[in-house]
Protein backbone atom coordinates (compact mmCIF):
# COMPACT_ATOMS: atom_id res chain seq x y z
CA UNK A 1 0.00 0.00 0.00
CA UNK A 2 1.59 3.32 -1.05
CA UNK A 3 1.95 6.06 1.60
CA UNK A 4 -0.70 8.77 1.61
CA UNK A 5 0.26 12.04 -0.01
CA UNK A 6 1.23 14.70 2.52
CA UNK A 7 -1.02 17.75 2.46
CA UNK A 8 1.14 20.82 3.06
CA UNK A 9 0.14 24.21 4.43
CA UNK A 10 0.71 25.74 0.98
CA UNK A 11 -1.56 23.15 -0.62
CA UNK A 12 -4.32 24.08 1.83
CA UNK A 13 -3.84 27.80 1.10
CA UNK A 14 -3.90 27.14 -2.65
CA UNK A 15 -7.11 25.15 -2.30
CA UNK A 16 -8.74 27.91 -0.22
CA UNK A 17 -7.65 30.46 -2.85
CA UNK A 18 -9.33 28.35 -5.56
CA UNK A 19 -12.52 28.05 -3.48
CA UNK A 20 -12.60 31.84 -3.10
CA UNK A 21 -11.86 32.27 -6.79
CA UNK A 22 -14.62 29.93 -7.98
CA UNK A 23 -17.39 30.48 -5.43
CA UNK A 24 -16.40 33.36 -3.12
CA UNK A 25 -14.68 33.78 0.24
CA UNK A 26 -17.90 32.95 2.10
CA UNK A 27 -17.53 29.37 0.86
CA UNK A 28 -14.09 28.78 2.36
CA UNK A 29 -14.54 26.14 5.05
CA UNK A 30 -12.86 22.89 6.07
CA UNK A 31 -15.23 20.81 3.95
CA UNK A 32 -14.90 22.76 0.69
CA UNK A 33 -11.12 23.03 1.01
CA UNK A 34 -10.72 19.34 1.84
CA UNK A 35 -12.94 18.41 -1.12
CA UNK A 36 -10.69 20.46 -3.38
CA UNK A 37 -7.67 18.57 -1.97
CA UNK A 38 -9.46 15.24 -2.14
CA UNK A 39 -8.75 14.52 1.53
CA UNK A 40 -10.47 14.60 4.90
CA UNK A 41 -10.88 17.83 6.85
CA UNK A 42 -8.12 16.75 9.26
CA UNK A 43 -5.17 18.12 7.21
CA UNK A 44 -6.95 21.44 6.78
CA UNK A 45 -7.54 21.83 10.50
CA UNK A 46 -4.03 20.53 11.27
CA UNK A 47 -2.48 23.49 9.45
CA UNK A 48 -5.06 26.09 10.51
CA UNK A 49 -6.60 26.21 13.96
CA UNK A 50 -9.49 28.29 12.65
CA UNK A 51 -11.12 28.96 9.30
CA UNK A 52 -10.53 32.66 9.92
CA UNK A 53 -6.75 31.98 9.91
CA UNK A 54 -7.13 30.04 6.66
CA UNK A 55 -9.10 32.89 5.08
CA UNK A 56 -6.38 35.37 6.09
CA UNK A 57 -3.73 33.15 4.49
CA UNK A 58 -5.84 32.84 1.33
CA UNK A 59 -6.30 36.63 1.40
CA UNK A 60 -2.50 37.04 1.41
CA UNK A 61 -2.16 34.75 -1.61
CA UNK A 62 -4.93 36.68 -3.35
CA UNK A 63 -3.09 39.96 -2.72
CA UNK A 64 0.10 38.56 -4.24
CA UNK A 65 -1.83 37.27 -7.25
CA UNK A 66 -3.49 40.68 -7.67
CA UNK A 67 -0.16 42.53 -7.62
CA UNK A 68 1.29 40.20 -10.26
CA UNK A 69 -1.86 40.67 -12.35
CA UNK A 70 -1.59 44.48 -12.13
CA UNK A 71 2.05 44.53 -13.16
CA UNK A 72 1.54 42.28 -16.20
CA UNK A 73 1.18 45.16 -18.61
CA UNK A 74 0.76 44.38 -22.27
CA UNK A 75 3.08 45.99 -24.78
CA UNK A 76 0.13 47.47 -26.66
CA UNK A 77 -1.00 49.69 -23.79
CA UNK A 78 -0.04 53.35 -23.67
CA UNK A 79 2.16 53.50 -20.61
CA UNK A 80 2.37 52.05 -17.15
CA UNK A 81 -0.39 54.12 -15.57
CA UNK A 82 -2.98 53.23 -18.17
CA UNK A 83 -1.85 49.60 -18.07
CA UNK A 84 -2.11 49.32 -14.29
CA UNK A 85 -5.47 51.10 -14.22
CA UNK A 86 -6.95 48.93 -16.95
CA UNK A 87 -5.53 45.79 -15.34
CA UNK A 88 -7.15 46.74 -12.02
CA UNK A 89 -10.54 47.07 -13.69
CA UNK A 90 -9.94 44.00 -15.88
CA UNK A 91 -9.17 42.01 -12.69
CA UNK A 92 -12.68 42.84 -11.43
CA UNK A 93 -14.11 41.69 -14.77
CA UNK A 94 -12.15 38.42 -14.96
CA UNK A 95 -11.88 37.59 -11.24
CA UNK A 96 -14.95 39.12 -9.57
CA UNK A 97 -14.88 36.76 -6.57
CA UNK A 98 -11.22 37.53 -5.89
CA UNK A 99 -11.85 41.25 -6.36
CA UNK A 100 -14.66 41.13 -3.80
CA UNK A 101 -12.46 39.06 -1.45
CA UNK A 102 -9.67 41.65 -1.62
CA UNK A 103 -11.68 44.83 -1.47
CA UNK A 104 -15.14 44.11 -0.09
CA UNK A 105 -14.70 41.35 2.50
CA UNK A 106 -13.19 43.25 5.44
CA UNK A 107 -9.93 41.25 5.38
CA UNK A 108 -7.70 44.18 4.38
CA UNK A 109 -5.11 44.99 7.04
CA UNK A 110 -5.13 48.65 6.10
CA UNK A 111 -8.22 50.52 7.16
CA UNK A 112 -8.19 53.10 4.40
CA UNK A 113 -6.53 54.22 1.19
CA UNK A 114 -4.08 56.51 2.98
CA UNK A 115 -2.76 53.54 4.99
CA UNK A 116 -2.76 51.28 1.94
CA UNK A 117 -0.61 53.64 -0.13
CA UNK A 118 2.36 53.02 2.17
CA UNK A 119 1.96 49.22 2.17
CA UNK A 120 4.72 46.95 0.92
CA UNK A 121 2.33 45.35 -1.60
CA UNK A 122 1.94 48.66 -3.46
CA UNK A 123 5.66 49.41 -3.74
CA UNK A 124 6.02 47.92 -7.27
CA UNK A 125 2.98 49.84 -8.51
CA UNK A 126 4.04 53.18 -7.00
CA UNK A 127 7.63 52.71 -8.23
CA UNK A 128 6.52 51.97 -11.80
CA UNK A 129 4.24 55.01 -11.81
CA UNK A 130 6.95 57.24 -10.32
CA UNK A 131 9.42 56.21 -12.99
CA UNK A 132 6.95 56.88 -15.80
CA UNK A 133 5.79 60.27 -14.49
CA UNK A 134 9.25 61.44 -13.36
CA UNK A 135 7.77 62.88 -10.15
CA UNK A 136 8.87 62.58 -6.55
CA UNK A 137 7.31 59.90 -4.37
CA UNK A 138 4.84 62.25 -2.64
CA UNK A 139 3.58 63.62 -5.95
CA UNK A 140 3.29 60.09 -7.33
CA UNK A 141 1.23 59.03 -4.31
CA UNK A 142 -1.16 61.95 -4.86
CA UNK A 143 -1.69 60.90 -8.48
CA UNK A 144 -2.07 57.29 -7.37
CA UNK A 145 -4.82 58.18 -4.87
CA UNK A 146 -6.80 59.97 -7.57
CA UNK A 147 -6.41 57.04 -9.95
CA UNK A 148 -7.15 54.48 -7.24
CA UNK A 149 -10.44 56.10 -6.33
CA UNK A 150 -11.48 56.24 -9.97
CA UNK A 151 -10.47 52.71 -10.99
CA UNK A 152 -11.76 51.18 -7.76
CA UNK A 153 -15.14 52.76 -8.35
CA UNK A 154 -15.28 51.46 -11.89
CA UNK A 155 -14.07 48.00 -10.84
CA UNK A 156 -16.51 47.75 -7.92
CA UNK A 157 -19.47 48.60 -10.09
CA UNK A 158 -18.38 46.04 -12.68
CA UNK A 159 -17.59 43.31 -10.11
CA UNK A 160 -21.07 43.67 -8.70
CA UNK A 161 -22.66 43.25 -12.14
CA UNK A 162 -23.94 46.79 -12.37
CA UNK A 163 -22.02 47.85 -15.48
CA UNK A 164 -20.86 46.13 -18.64
CA UNK A 165 -17.12 46.46 -19.32
CA UNK A 166 -16.20 48.52 -22.38
CA UNK A 167 -12.40 48.74 -22.43
CA UNK A 168 -12.26 51.54 -24.99
CA UNK A 169 -14.60 53.74 -22.96
CA UNK A 170 -12.83 52.92 -19.69
CA UNK A 171 -9.43 53.71 -21.26
CA UNK A 172 -10.72 57.09 -22.46
CA UNK A 173 -12.02 57.95 -18.99
CA UNK A 174 -8.84 56.70 -17.31
CA UNK A 175 -6.62 58.83 -19.61
CA UNK A 176 -8.66 61.90 -18.69
CA UNK A 177 -8.35 61.18 -14.99
CA UNK A 178 -4.61 60.57 -14.90
CA UNK A 179 -3.88 63.49 -17.24
CA UNK A 180 -5.93 65.76 -14.98
CA UNK A 181 -4.28 64.40 -11.83
CA UNK A 182 -0.79 64.97 -13.25
CA UNK A 183 -1.66 68.50 -14.38
CA UNK A 184 -3.09 69.33 -10.93
CA UNK A 185 0.06 68.09 -9.18
CA UNK A 186 2.25 70.07 -11.59
CA UNK A 187 0.18 73.20 -10.90
CA UNK A 188 0.56 72.68 -7.14
CA UNK A 189 4.35 72.46 -7.56
CA UNK A 190 4.57 75.88 -9.27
Amino acid sequence: MPPKAKITRDMVIDAAFEVARKTGVENINARTVSQRLNCSTQPVMYHFATIEELKKAAYGKTGEYHTEYLMNISETQEGVMLGIGLNYIRFAVEEPNLFCFLFQSGFAVENNLLEMIDSEELTPVISAMQEEMNMNIEQTKKVFITLALFVHGYASIIANNSLEYDESLVATHLKRVYTGAILAIQEEAK
